[in-house]
Parts: C-alpha cells; structure tokens; sequence
C-alpha cells in the first residue's frame, strides 16, 4: 500500500475517490466493449499535479481493474496491472486548465482507446468532466446509464419514452456531443438496477451505437 502521511491524508482522501469513481467508470466501458487493456495513463492537471500521486493512482487502478478481475483492491492493484501486462504510466502538467484540479483516465486496449476526466467540486465532491474527449458534466450516481448515439434528432424523445413505458425514472440527465450531427454521449443516473430486457430495447434504438449500465 502507498504510504500516506496523517498530514496528507485529508488532502487526498477526496482525489482517491475521485480516482477510484473514475476507474470503475472506465473500467465498465472497457468491459462493456470486451477490449483486452494494454495501457493506462492517468495525467494529473493543477492542484492534483502537486500531490502523493502513488495512492490515487493505486486507487484508481483497483476501480479500473475491479470490474474484469476479482479480488482486486488499492494495496494489489499494481500488481494485478504488471502480472496480467498493463502498462501503468503517470504524467503531470502545469498547463492552464479550465479546472482548478483535474483527474484524466486513458485506456487503450485491442481495440480502441477512451478516456475519462474529473473533477472535484464544493467541498470535495467528485465529479465527471468529461468522456472520450467530449465535455459532459455530471455527478457519479449509483445507477448510470451511459449511451452513445448519432447526434440527430429524434433520439432524445425515443429515448425518453422508452424509459418512461418501463417504468425507469431518470433522476438527471446530461448530454455532450464531439460536433453537430457528429458522436454524442448520454449519460442519465436512475432510481436502481436497469433490467436486461429494458437495456436491450435502449440497445435497438435508431440512432444508438453503444447502451451500458453502471454502477459505483
């Protein structure tokens, strides 16, 4: 386990779990899509720039790794990464951000790559920024559904009505789009569990390329 300080464990307590929230989210979509991991980066923006980066980023590799492996937590997670061989980087940058402080996840896999970003807000609040390089502001809830769909009209209004005839309330809803009429992104917190067979009708949307339940 990464040695904290009791000076810096306040400090860091919020970006841990900020780092491990944004783990699990990329760590969903990674498992989600059934890409082998190869690589992790995880970049460190302002005030995170300046911190004991060994923790949060133990804690962000065991939300990471937690949904494909068992038996994953902060004090193994490094090891899971090396013996089933992900290479696990860190970078800082002291460049001007929008964001006082800022967290940024980057996957690759066999696949494809994606990455994730937050932020912490309030009194330590973490909080999404954005995914896969479009901006999308929202709060971890825990149960997400996380779209990705053609930015084209007609989606939002299938979408919701689609929810409403099952019966799944949509507690906050937020939208982020690449371009017009390019990829967007969906990302909606619910009352509980999605069943299979309502996610599988979000699946056959027109419009819909990617539909994943999350759960933090």
């Amino acid at each position: 386990m990464p040695s904290v300080s009791a000076e810096e464990a306040p400090r860091l307590r919020p970006y841990m779990d900020l780092c491990r929230l944004l783990g699990a989210f990329a760590g969903q979509l990674t498992q989600a899509r059934d890409g082998v991991m190869q690589r992790v980066l995880i970049e460190y923006e302002g005030a995170a720039a300046h911190l004991n980066h060994k923790p949060l980023s133990a804690a962000a590799l065991a939300g990471l790794l937690g949904p494909v492996m068992e038996g994953v937590n902060m004090v193994n997670a490094p090891v899971f990464a090396r013996d089933h061989g992900i290479e696990v980087s860190e970078a800082t940058h002291d460049r001007i951000s929008e964001y006082q402080t800022l967290v940024r996840i980057t996957v690759t896999t066999d696949q494809n790559t994606r990455s994730v970003a937050g932020t912490l807000i309030g009194n330590g609040k973490p909080r999404l920024v954005e995914i896969k390089n479009i901006k999308v502001e929202a709060d971890f809830a825990r149960h997400m559904l996380y779209v990705t769909n053609k930015d084209k009209p007609g989606f939002i209004g299938r979408f919701g009505t689609t929810l409403a005839e099952a019966g799944v309330n949509i507690a906050t809803f937020h939208l982020g789009r690449a371009a017009e009429g390019g990829d967007a992104i969906c990302l909606v917190s619910i009352d509980g569990d999605l069943p299979d067979a309502i996610l599988a009708q979000v699946k056959a949307l027109p419009l819909v390329m990617q539909a994943t339940t999350l759960a933090f």
